[in-house]
């Protein structure tokens, strides 16, 4: 199996691939029609990015492509809908930077209350001014509301309480139940979580439903004075919005993601945030510890060997969870070469649409049992044919 690697990961990680048989080629900071013309020239079956993006000419190029791995849990920059059209699975690697980013989070949220990087630019330029800088609040007893559940917001609750915060939280998944496992109280929406907390930071998947959450309705609802940190996507929050709540409401925000980040590792950058007293900016570094790269970079390699191994992608994002189909038949058969091809021929002839199909063999291999879930119109007809092929033992199919 050929793996192309788009960034880099660790010699263990590339060594435990080759020692799983695959053959590896790594370039890093692959990408844009670099990317596309070596996925061309070497036509791999697994793809692993880390920010690179993967759009539909390199999946039209990449005719071998079985598997994009993204290192590291967001995958929006892979084009998963056609990923999907063609039949390639999609993977990240959850979890896995989850303290990292939770770091961060709470960097930013210290960094706010203390002005630490205006300390330091100030000291640096040779101005004293510990009036000013003396004057912050201290985190102790104020409320955090932390929006989304997953394991980045899990681990920042861990930390808030840590530093004798309370926390407020939503998420959709809330129960009373999760609410009393992490100690938190739970609001019902992140209207809710805006209104109570001192502190908000961000934590839900970046999509549709959740661009521009913290918009002007948000930003409505929270104290004057209050902070917010955002260090999922920066199209979760409005930044019009935003910058509107900073003039109006004092609002502090630290941002590890925001518009118009730049694509490069480094050189020269302006952004009109950056100049805004009220905002700390940071790189996009929420993952990039070096503890949370090795285990995203194992993750991706197990990812890999496994699917080598099984056909099995665990961390797959792009699998239906429902599909189209209708009805269930299932046929008990014995364990014979070809009886499942004269089933599914019948299948084809009676035009149904097969979305889903398992088969299972009993003790000893005698005998076996298909289950085929379909789109399509039943037809006794159809049972009546299948039932009386050589071998088949019974014929059940039922509406779902």
């Amino acid at each position: 199996m050929r793996v192309l690697l788009a960034d880099k990961l660790s010699d263990s990680v590339v060594s435990n691939l080759q020692g799983a048989g695959c053959e590896v080629k790594m370039i890093p900071e692959l990408k844009g029609g670099s990317l596309t013309a070596e996925l061309a020239a070497f036509q791999p079956e697994v793809l692993v990015v880390r920010s690179t993006k993967v759009l539909a000419a390199d999946f039209s190029v990449a005719t071998g492509l079985e598997l994009v791995v993204r290192a590291g849990a967001g995958y929006d920059n892979v084009d998963v809908s056609t990923a999907s059209a063609r039949g390639v699975f999609v993977a990240n690697c959850p979890g896995k930077n989850s303290a990292a980013v939770a770091e961060l989070a709470i960097g930013l949220i210290l960094a706010l209350d203390r002005s630490i990087p205006d300390n330091v630019m100030d000291a640096r330029n040779g101005v004293w001014n510990k009036a000013l800088y003396g004057k912050s609040d201290g985190v102790k007893g104020k409320t955090l509301g932390v929006v989304g559940l997953g394991n980045i917001g899990k681990e920042v609750i861990q930390r808030a309480k840590g530093l004798d915060m309370n926390v407020v939280a939503w998420s959709r998944s809330m129960t009373d139940a999760k609410a009393a496992a992490l100690g938190v109280t739970a609001l019902d929406s992140p209207l809710d979580v805006a209104a109570e907390a001192d502190i908000v930071s961000l934590h839900v998947s970046s999509n549709a439903e959740t661009k521009g959450l913290a918009g002007t309705a948000f930003f409505e609802a929270m104290k004057q004075g209050a902070f917010l940190i955002n260090t999922t996507r920066g199209a979760v929050v409005d930044e019009d919005a935003m910058l509107n709540a900073i003039a109006d409401k004092n609002i502090r925000v630290g941002l590890d993601v925001f518009s118009n980040e730049p694509a490069f590792k480094s050189g020269d950058f302006k952004h009109s945030l950056a100049d805004n007293p009220n905002v700390y900016l940071t790189h996009h570094i929420g993952a990039s510890t070096a503890q949370a790269q090795e285990a995203i970079a194992e993750e991706a390699g197990r990812v890999i060997v496994e699917y080598s191994r099984t056909g099995d992608v665990p961390n797959c994002v792009n699998l239906a969870t429902k599909t189209a189909a209708t009805h269930q038949i299932t046929i008990r058969h014995l364990d014979k070469v070809g009886v499942l091809a004269k089933v599914l021929n019948e299948i084809s002839v009676a035009s149904w649409n097969i979305q889903e199909m398992e088969n299972v063999v009993f003790d000893e291999a005698k005998a076996a049992c298909a289950y085929i879930r379909f789109d399509g119109v039943p037809d006794d007809a159809v049972v009546d044919r299948i039932s009386a092929l050589d071998d088949v033992l019974a014929v059940n199919i039922v509406t779902l």
